[in-house]
């Protein structure tokens, strides 16, 4: 096991950990979290022996393998396959001393033990076991050949994770692994730790990748390591539950609740605001458990409302999307989606998905006018303002300048005091608000980039990953001030937490076109795994629905089966029957014979009798499901009241609470479980009765 006892990390003269203590036994799965700055890299650091601790005691099982991501990339010729299968460095000194001893010709003896030796380490499955993991982080076959030099920063950093997660470690340390990934290769990312079997020490502020992965939460807070069992979720409302303890923690959480509680009962009867109404409701329901946790945020911000409102803000017409690549001194257009036909209009809020190189960051591009459309129209609204955020906007910061002067010049007529109260939501205060920053931080500098695009008052917002090297805290910041947001938003994000806050509608890129996603992440998550089963064949499409898809589900019944034989007899016409219109219809009139007709009324009764025979074992499954449903809730009100008492975080009682804690995550779990199955059946019922 891994154990830390009363250790003290200091750097420089600033000390990041004092008397903490920490056991580890193999298996577990545990996120790391806390400010920026607090020093979990530090203790990563400590756990590669690149630095000391400066008191205490530091223990790790000599034989571990410990594999972590490198940060700098070598400029190398090799390919991206043996790169990411270097990654394995006992294979690799096996496969030395193979060739070593081939060539100086030893015993057929010493050899067999060698290819022995290399076959229990899974040698001849290397390359395929390198091609899956690159495969998962969005290498295509193609890529997979070509040398690493020839990859950008961001592919490179993918690289290095691949060579992490090839070393068949014991112990693995991930720092912030989901920077450089798109959404699919972040869920593919979650299942395969989520099936690793050594331990893991994860940091990352994307709190459904910690959902999803740990078992287990260590807060570093006030220079200690805090113990929390379960999920991310998990901790969230424990520490809820400890901070509403507190009377200020509470009364804040009180008056946002509140504020949310003015605008849905203001505005939940407006059509033109309903949208905002039913979010904000969706954030109530789930603020009262979750929102105490928050409330020591340093963030505090809103977007200012637009000045012009116009109901279209913006219409690509039959339009071809692409780019110029150059290959050999020549100018090549390559189209990345044809015929976008695409309206946005006054409050959408849309998350865009789709598999890596799909498009998605090429189309926000072109909507933001960066990138010229190759054939067809961008047509604005009048009044149309774009907030445009992606990660070249960090880089056009100017390093010599303090956030105050940043905002000077965008805005020369305002006074000072007004941007340090706007600086102030973003964590920019005091000596930071005039510091040159060119020291700061990527999170900082991001932070900064979005607090110039919010003063702006844009209808438009166009962000492309906006929370890259956010903490949570700011991540949460963003997501609530965004759900305020009264403009329209297209947002593309690895961040789930961020999509399932701000957009009501998923449209998906892929296979060169833009279709709406008719249903949520978990199910693009498995659309996203079909698709990458089936890469070069005709995808899945399960929950995918275009305008003519829609257009179908309204048309009349009469349309969709126009061109189909009737089975029904032919209507006799008024023309040859005078007295046809004075009749009443005789739906029996076809079979007048006493014996068809007794056929008839047997096949009736035969019929509800295989309903009833068929509807009989699902209506039972409901019961079932209800009362396991009822029993789960009343144990988890029983274990919040408990939780809620002072005794429960007494010392003797630690034992007791990390049980009740642990516990309360199963039975969320299990509820959400019941919940979904309730509903699976509940559908299959209606279908029969359909």
């Amino acid at each position: 096991m891994l154990k830390l006892t009363n250790i003290t990390l200091a750097r420089g003269v600033k000390q990041l950990i004092v008397g903490a203590n920490l056991t580890l036994f193999p298996g577990h799965k545990v996120g790391l979290i806390g400010p920026n700055g607090a020093g979990k890299s530090s203790l990563f650091s400590l756990l590669r022996h690149k630095i000391h601790q400066d008191v205490g005691e530091f223990e790790i099982p000599a034989k571990w393998i410990v594999a972590h991501v490198a940060q700098e990339t070598p400029h190398s010729d090799r390919s991206a396959l043996d790169f990411a299968i270097d990654g394995d460095q006992e294979l690799r000194a096996l496969e030395a001393e193979l060739k070593a001893a081939e060539l100086a010709d030893a015993s057929g003896e010493k050899l067999g033990e060698l290819h022995e030796q290399y076959d229990h380490i899974g040698g001849y499955q290397a390359n395929s076991r390198g091609a899956a993991l690159l495969a998962g982080l969005g290498f295509t076959d193609e890529q997979m050949a070509q040398p690493v030099a020839s990859f950008s920063g961001g592919w490179r950093m993918r690289l290095n994770l691949a060579q992490a997660l090839m070393c068949r470690s014991d112990l693995l340390l991930l720092d912030e692994p989901t920077n450089h990934l798109d959404l699919d290769a972040v869920m593919w990312l979650e299942d395969w730790l989520a099936a690793y079997p050594g331990t893991l020490l994860l940091i990352t502020h994307d709190r459904d990748f910690l959902d999803a992965v740990v078992t287990m939460i260590v807060h570093l807070d006030n220079q200690k390591l805090n113990e929390y069992g379960g999920n991310y979720s998990t901790f969230e409302r424990t520490r809820a539950m400890q901070l509403a303890l507190q009377g200020s923690a509470y009364a804040k959480q009180q008056k946002q609740v509140a504020h949310l509680q003015s605008f849905i009962d203001r505005f939940k009867a407006k059509a033109t605001k309903a949208k905002q109404a039913q979010s904000r409701m969706k954030t109530l329901e789930r603020m009262e458990i979750i929102t105490a946790a928050h409330v020591d945020s340093p963030f505090s911000f809103e977007f200012r409302d637009p000045v012009a409102k116009p109901r279209q803000l913006l219409h690509l017409k039959e339009a071809n999307v692409g780019y110029t690549v150059e290959k050999d001194g020549v100018a090549i257009e390559k189209t990345i989606l044809t015929n976008v036909e695409w309206r946005l209009f006054y409050g959408d809020k849309i998350g865009l998905l789709g598999p890596n190189g799909a498009g998605k960051s090429t189309l926000v591009k072109s909507l933001a006018g960066t990138l010229g459309l190759q054939t067809g129209g961008r047509f604005e609204g009048q009044g149309l303002k774009i907030g445009y955020f992606a990660q070249h906007q960090i880089e056009q910061l100017r390093l010599d300048e303090s956030p105050i002067q940043h905002m000077r010049r965008l805005d020369p007529t305002s006074r000072e005091q007004e941007f340090r109260n706007f600086l102030g939501g973003f964590d920019f205060r005091g000596v930071n608000a005039d510091a040159a920053i060119a020291p700061f931080s990527g999170g900082e500098k991001a932070r900064l980039a979005l607090a110039l695009l919010v003063w702006q008052k844009p209808n438009l917002l166009l962000l492309d990953e906006p929370t890259n090297h956010l903490d949570i805290e700011m991540r949460e910041a963003v997501a609530e001030a965004l759900q305020d947001f009264d403009g329209t938003l297209v947002v593309v994000a690895h961040d789930r937490h961020l999509l399932k806050a701000c957009a009501d509608q998923l449209w998906l890129v892929a296979d060169g076109g833009l279709r709406e996603f008719d249903g949520d992440l978990d199910d693009y998550k498995k659309w996203a795994r079909d698709y990458a089963k089936n890469r070069g064949k005709k995808p899945p499409s399960g929950q995918i629905k275009s305008a003519e898809n829609t257009a179908l589900k309204t048309a009349p019944a009469k349309e969709l089966v126009a061109g189909q034989k009737s089975s029904k007899p032919p209507v006799q016409s008024a023309s040859s029957d005078k007295n046809a219109l004075k009749r009443p219809p005789d739906k029996d009139a076809a079979n007048t014979d006493p014996a068809v007709r007794k056929d008839q009324k047997r096949a009736e009764a035969d019929a509800r009798q295989k309903l009833a025979s068929a509807k009989k074992p699902l209506e039972q499954k409901l019961n079932e499901l209800e009362k396991k449903l009822k029993a789960l809730v009343v144990e988890r009100e029983n274990i919040e009241v408990w939780l809620a008492t002072e005794s429960a975080y007494l010392e003797e009682n630690k034992r007791r609470l990390q049980e009740m804690l642990k516990r309360q995550g199963e039975v969320v779990s299990e509820a959400s479980d019941v919940e979904w199955s309730w509903l699976e059946v509940q559908q299959k019922l209606e279908d029969i009765a359909a």
